[in-house]
């Protein structure tokens, strides 16, 4: 998979803005690089405390919380953000650096002796749940369970049903939390405090909620589109064997260039100019990272991956107060996904792929796959 065009490269250079419709609401799409960040950075004018309203489509009807400590703005946000930043920097540590390159050693052994990979809905999801039990400092056998949502844990049932599971999981171990507390991350919630008093069950579900569901999809997408990318460029993989120091720069390009959320939503609390636009009071703004990704004016020939970019002030991660907790996580499982390619795969064969693409009003985008099957020949 090659990044797919670009679909707001003439209103990014026209005007600056993409108003689209989603689900009704008219959303105004905020599309160069410097305009972006300053945005992001801006939480009085363009709001982050706005319950269910940061995603875009907005989820009102998948999850009965706010999600935490994202659905904040300072200094609410700092202190929510304060409470659960130790299991966010896990990654970091040399124990679970050691236990994520165990992990994709195993996936690698059993996929290269399989004729066919269903990257999708094996691979990376065994990839991206299992080693979220390493972030969390749970048993590696909740996976399980995780596992079974399949790769969007929001569609698991129909109608208001949808994310029940995830709400019923989380209050399950809440409780068991709270009867019996250990060193994990519900635990911690259990036991911690915001402000001097104990967090609220609803609370601690705002924080369970975003951490199940805000990096589960976009880990599938990125290492599904990395992976497509590598099979149908081989030469990519090449370089990076020929020096391995380069993954580093590599990964950062794969963010850029791949990026799986396409925008997030902040809202105006009064009538806003945005770039000749009227948002008015209430009205919401996106973020589009997507095409702050692609800006010609920060990036030469954004259109081309390059591995070896630098600078890349890419905005995938977000920019500003609320970047993203997760930054550390997917890059670990990033990185360490190409160290051990490079060490063990001597070639990646596409065989077949259903890209997944977003598809709405004004534009439509390709991002990661629904399914991909790929064969990985062995070094």
């Amino acid at each position: 998979m090659n990044p797919s065009p670009d679909p707001f490269r003439e209103k990014r250079q026209s005007d600056g803005v993409l108003k689209c419709p989603f689900h009704g609401e008219p959303i105004t799409m905020i599309l160069r690089h410097e305009d972006v960040r300053k945005a992001a950075k801006d939480w009085k004018t363009f709001s982050s405390d706005a319950p269910f309203r940061v995603p875009i489509p907005s989820e009102e009807g998948v999850r009965t919380m706010r999600q935490l400590p994202i659905e904040t703005n300072p200094p609410e946000h700092g202190d929510y953000r304060e409470i659960v930043e130790p299991f966010f920097r896990r990654p970091k540590t040399p124990e679970m650096i050691a236990k994520v390159e165990a992990l994709i050693d195993e996936l690698l052994s059993d996929a290269l002796q399989r004729d066919s990979v269903d990257v999708v809905g094996h691979f990376a999801l065994h990839l991206q749940s299992r080693a979220l039990t390493y972030l969390l400092d749970v048993p590696e056998s909740e996976a399980d369970t995780w596992i079974g949502w399949g790769t969007h844990v929001f569609k698991v049932g129909e109608g208001t049903a949808k994310g029940a599971a995830l709400e019923a999981y989380l209050h399950a171990q809440f409780d068991k939390a709270a009867a019996a507390p250990g060193n994990d991350f519900f635990s911690a919630l259990t036991q911690a405090e915001f402000r001097g008093r104990p967090l609220t069950r609803e609370e601690m579900m705002g924080f369970g909620n975003l951490t199940f569901a805000g990096g589960r999809d976009t880990i599938i997408y990125s290492v599904s589109a990395i992976l497509a990318h590598l099979g149908r460029n081989p030469s990519a993989l090449e370089f990076l064997r020929e020096d391995p120091a380069r993954i580093v720069h590599a990964s950062e390009e794969f963010f850029r260039a791949f990026m799986p959320l396409t925008q997030i939503g902040r809202v105006c609390p009064e009538d806003t100019d945005v770039l000749g636009t009227t948002v008015k009071a209430g009205e919401r703004i996106g973020l589009c990272w997507s095409s702050a990704n692609n800006d010609e004016t920060v990036f030469e020939n954004p259109a081309e991956v390059r591995l070896d970019r630098k600078p890349n002030p890419h905005l995938s991660f977000g920019f500003g107060t609320h970047l993203c907790l997760g930054a550390p996580h997917a890059r670990l499982l990033i990185r360490t996904l190409l160290k051990k390619l490079t060490e063990r795969v001597a070639k990646i064969t596409v065989l077949e792929e259903t890209p997944h693409v977003e598809r709405e009003a004004v534009f439509q985008r390709e991002v990661g796959h629904d399914s991909l099957a790929v064969r990985f020949s062995p070094l």
